[in-house]
């Protein structure tokens, strides 16, 4: 998976908040307490370190490139991201923060704590125990960020795979994860949450959070769809175009304006993470999209909306076009054809989403899609692997 580069982009580089979304999540910047206490968590570790003369070992300063292949969320430049992603972060703060009754005098399990953010959240918010399990090396930074910070009475960080550790305590009151992957499913830790419920979670206990759902659109795209896939055409006056079959097959990551949104929106899938089981990120979901005005459709666009509906009102959000920028950004498919549709004509087809047998981690997706217009008459089947 690639990403484009450039493009309608903020100070950030993330693209411009468009128009809201169609569902009526909370926003997570109207409750923004101790604003820059996020971005300070780890920050703090270094700064002391830097101000002293001991040489001191940095956990994981000694990893190597293939390393991070292996480990990658050893590494601090992948949390960073996802602390500095506001949308993410402030949403699972709100829900933590607003919502006492779920964690006060609770015992709540964090899987894949990483730096340990979500974890402070609840020790803050009155949790009588938390237990933060992450499988990298960061739960070594973990612990040390747990301990500048005061909660070390209250926070076991457990380093380790949940499918191998045992917890001191038979059950927890509250699961607590941030799971998704891009496309909501590609390298996620669903399978690991799920696992974590079946094992822990006493009867009446909390999934946090608890309702997934993907959706998926049309957009119009010949600028960058030339750049990336109709390339390898002509490279230097060379015909290089055995690689575009291979570029086409891969889903690209990335943040789509939602100026070239041709079509409406279709839920693919919704999962209730409380019930569900591991086979149920399995599917096939029908789709029709009906045309919004008269343009071309050059890719299919997926993306995922996550609400916590056991809060005492519903949090969410949504990493949709229409949505504020998040790390996950969209996942954009390339058709073969370039599809002229009038408004009011339906794109329809289905969409087949499996784990890879090889990697489960990694997602093998096959479209199926046509359209019978006026301008326009195509049927077709292609396969994506996200890798």
């Amino acid at each position: 998976m690639d990403r484009r580069k450039g493009g309608n982009r903020d100070a950030n580089g993330g693209l411009a908040e468009a128009t809201a979304s169609r569902l009526k999540f909370e926003d997570p910047r109207e409750e923004e307490p101790e604003e820059e206490e996020v971005g300070m968590e780890v920050e703090g570790s270094f700064a002391a370190a830097e101000e002293g003369e001991v040489k001191e070992e940095v956990i994981g300063s000694d990893n190597t490139s293939a390393d991070y292949y292996f480990d990658s969320y050893s590494h601090f430049g992948i949390h960073e991201e996802m602390l500095k992603d506001v949308v993410r972060t402030r949403s699972y703060q709100n829900v933590i923060t607003q919502n006492g009754f779920l964690f006060k005098d609770k015992i709540v399990l964090d899987v894949g704590a990483g730096t340990g953010i979500l974890s402070l959240f609840c020790a803050k918010a009155g949790a009588k125990h938390v237990y933060a399990i992450e499988c990298s090396q960061m739960a070594d930074m973990a612990k040390e960020i747990v301990k500048a910070n005061g909660f070390s009475d209250v926070i076991t960080v457990i380093k380790g795979k949940v499918e191998e550790i045992e917890l001191p305590v038979p059950k927890v009151d509250v699961i607590i994860s941030e799971w998704m992957g891009y496309f909501l499913l590609f390298e996620n830790m669903l399978n690991t949450v799920l696992y974590a419920r079946d094992k822990w979670l006493a009867d009446g206990g909390v999934v946090l959070p608890d309702k997934a759902s993907l959706h998926l659109t049309a957009i119009e795209d010949a600028e960058y769809k030339e750049d990336k896939i109709e390339f390898w055409n002509n490279v230097y006056g060379f015909d290089m175009s055995c690689i575009k079959k291979q570029a086409m097959m891969e889903p690209l990551v990335d943040t789509v304006d939602a100026n070239q949104i041709v079509t409406n929106s279709q839920l693919l899938k919704t999962m209730d993470i409380s019930k569900m089981t591991p086979g149920d990120a399995s599917f096939t979901a029908p789709f029709k999209l009906v045309a919004e005005r008269n343009d071309y459709i050059h890719a299919l666009v997926a993306y995922f909306n996550v609400s916590f509906a056991k809060c005492h009102k519903m949090i969410g959000f949504s990493t949709g076009p229409r949505s504020k920028a998040t790390h996950w950004k969209q996942t954009v498919m390339y058709l073969e054809d370039v599809i002229t549709i009038c408004e009011g004509e339906t794109l329809t087809g289905s969409m087949t989403v499996t784990p890879n047998k090889k990697n489960p981690r990694d997602i093998d997706i096959k479209l199926k899609y046509s359209l019978n217009g006026q301008r326009c008459q195509v049927s077709r089947t292609q396969h994506y692997k996200m890798r």
